[in-house]
């Protein structure tokens, strides 16, 4: 394995800079498709083509032109993204990667979160990037909403953006995302129409949350199953959710926990994610259970469940993720407050939830004070 500090494995920014070889010399793998999505997250607004039949603009094309900070203000994780994008601008496999058919809304009305971008990778194929949840707190209560609702706002948006793409670009589609946009990414290979379904040659999955078991018994899922891969870390929880039967393979992560969502810490050699036999059996023994919890109930309970939390994020008056740190011993005795009066199994639930949002607050934080 390439070892770029003591202790460190190469990762995806390492996969970009060490890369030399073109589409046309080497095949697409699950690496190449989390490096893509990964460009989803940028504001490309005023850069990239809102239309699917703009002019492409290429990521050394814009780095020419100086990237601009915009590009990558209130981004998750920005300065890797920032760190990824300046090694994708050098290299030989993705610097010529044309971009076009960026679209980003944010509807509160609707719960709606939103992002695409397509990459046109120069051997005829193109790549439909789905962005996963983001830092508002819109865009998590749509996740939450995929617990009792099929589909969801974002879900019938990615099947009209992936028609749109098949209807502009001939040859062979690949669609993939991150988190909430793998799930975005599967539902729109099974659910676009049939001719640009025939043309879609893989959907990647990186962590993205599970559907509902009616989703995986229709027809449409069926004819999209075989061109599904699904990549979990190893205390995967995002994509534990609501994982019936789909089949995943697992990847080595450098953190440890919730944090090995972080798509920075993914182990890369050779070109390939480094292999773990499974996930861990503890989040295993955890996903189970909220999984088991989650299927018990019917989908007037799930909706009930989800408000709940909902309204307890809203009692804390954060409007994102990154929110949550600003004061954030007052917030926590106002999320409890909220809390009060629940059923105990219910509260138990909207507790670890709510951690867990508080924990990822601290870790962009940390980072963006590293």
């Amino acid at each position: 394995m390439l070892k770029i500090g003591p202790g460190r494995a190469a990762n995806i920014i390492d996969y970009a800079a060490e890369t030399n070889k073109t589409f046309q010399n080497r095949a697409f793998t699950a690496v190449d498709s989390l490096v893509l999505s990964q460009l989803s997250y940028l504001h490309f607004d005023g850069i990239v083509s809102g239309s699917a039949r703009g002019i492409p603009v290429t990521i050394r094309e814009i780095a020419r032109r100086g990237t601009p900070d915009a590009l990558f203000r209130g981004v998750i994780d920005g300065e890797n993204r920032r760190r990824l994008f300046a090694a994708l601008a050098r290299s030989p496999r993705f610097r010529g990667t044309g971009l076009v058919f960026f679209l980003n809304r944010l509807d509160l009305e609707k719960e709606e979160q939103f992002s695409a971008v397509t990459c046109l990778l120069g051997d005829g194929t193109v790549y439909a990037a789905y962005r996963g949840t983001d830092s508002t707190f819109v865009g998590w209560k749509e996740d939450f909403n995929m617990a009792f609702l099929t589909p969801v706002p974002s879900q019938r948006e990615g099947t009209a953006y992936l028609n749109a793409v098949g209807h502009e670009f001939p040859g062979g589609i690949r669609a993939g995302g991150h988190s909430k946009g793998g799930n975005i990414a599967v539902y729109s290979a099974a659910k676009c129409e049939p001719d640009v379904q025939k043309r879609v040659i893989g959907v990647f999955s990186h962590d993205g949350p599970g559907f509902r078991e009616e989703f995986l018994r229709c027809p449409a899922y069926a004819r999209i199953r075989s061109r599904i891969h699904k990549t979990l870390p190893q205390s995967s929880l995002i994509g534990m959710l609501l994982q019936h039967s789909e089949r995943y393979s697992v990847v080595k992560s450098s953190r440890i926990g919730l944090m090995q969502h972080d798509p920075f810490s993914w182990a890369v050699e050779g070109g390939a994610f480094v292999s773990a036999e499974t996930v861990k059996s503890g989040a295993m023994f955890r996903n189970k259970a909220l999984n088991s919890w989650i299927d018990s109930l019917d989908d007037q309970k799930r909706e009930a469940f989800v408000s709940a939390l909902y309204e307890v994020i809203q009692a804390t008056g954060a409007k994102t993720i990154d929110d949550l740190t600003d004061r954030w011993r007052e917030k926590a005795v106002a999320a409890l407050e909220a809390i009060r009066g629940m059923d105990e199994e219910t509260r138990s639930f909207v507790l670890q939830t709510i951690g867990l949002l508080f924990r990822l607050a601290v870790r962009n934080l940390w980072k963006a004070r590293r």
